[in-house]
């Protein structure tokens, strides 16, 4: 038991996750949900420099929502099955475990973050009326900002892990994201002008845009592409570190 390595729960977690069909049946589902969004905005747009944004900003806010509710529920559901001592039996060293959920979860909510926001901007792209053209990846901006929305569905489910790792609770878990990522941060935003660091108004004005427009005004200039995505990182960074403190703490 004690010559285990990373890659060894890192194993330990992935059997875990794909063993339970729920989680997969939420990701096609999110995948699914951001297209056919995708397809109702872009059957709206009257300009082709508007096509990128509607496409991605729109769906993602659903595809986000249910990834980041799976990453709650991919801590959470452990303390409610009880399977949290058997893991921790398996592997003591509670740091490396959570790292190892993690990473994990992470690359799984990556590559479904991806698979959305590329689905998303085709499906976007298909659906617009007769003489809006179709953006395509090779325009400036346009790439960068269809992999960086994608890469959001990461950051904001490793968020709802690591709520999830300190609540231990699912329905306190996502009754902290949705209000912290769908409504505090948005109203907090509006109150004190920091509306630019909420996490959807970054993946919205930052990440799905390829260029973003700072006009004059009470109203501050959106983040840079990478400048929000490091926020996000930060957030996500902020809520595992706290998760992780409390997790090697605590008693299982």
């Amino acid at each position: 038991m004690g010559h285990y390595r990373f890659w060894h729960v890192a194993g330990m977690e992935w059997i875990k996750l794909r063993s339970v069909r729920s989680a997969w049946w939420t990701i096609a589902l999110a995948v699914a949900a951001a297209a056919g969004i995708a397809v109702q905005a872009g059957s709206g747009v009257t300009s082709t420099a508007d096509v990128t944004r509607s496409a991605l900003s729109g769906g993602t806010l659903a595809g986000v929502l249910l990834v980041s509710v799976l990453g709650v529920l991919t801590m959470t559901s452990e303390y409610t099955s009880g399977m949290i001592r058997s893991t921790l039996a398996a592997a003591p060293r509670r740091p490396l475990v959570l790292a190892a959920k993690a990473a994990v979860f992470g690359a799984v909510a990556l590559v479904a973050g991806e698979v959305a926001a590329f689905a998303s901007f085709t499906a976007g792209g298909l659906a617009l009326k007769q003489g809006v053209a179709a953006p395509a990846l090779s325009q400036p901006g346009v790439l960068r900002a269809v992999a960086l929305t994608g890469a959001s569905y990461c950051l904001i489910g490793l968020l709802g892990l690591g709520l999830g790792t300190i609540t231990r609770n699912t329905t306190s878990g996502i009754v902290v994201l949705v209000a912290g990522v769908y409504v505090a941060a948005q109203l907090a935003g509006k109150l004190v002008n920091l509306a630019r660091y909420a996490p959807l108004n970054i993946v919205q004005n930052s990440l799905a845009v390829p260029r973003q427009v700072c006009t004059s005004g009470p109203v501050p200039c959106p983040l840079s592409a990478w400048a929000g995505m490091s926020v996000l990182a930060a957030y996500a960074a902020a809520a595992l570190l706290i998760g992780g403190c409390i997790l090697a703490r605590r008693d299982a």
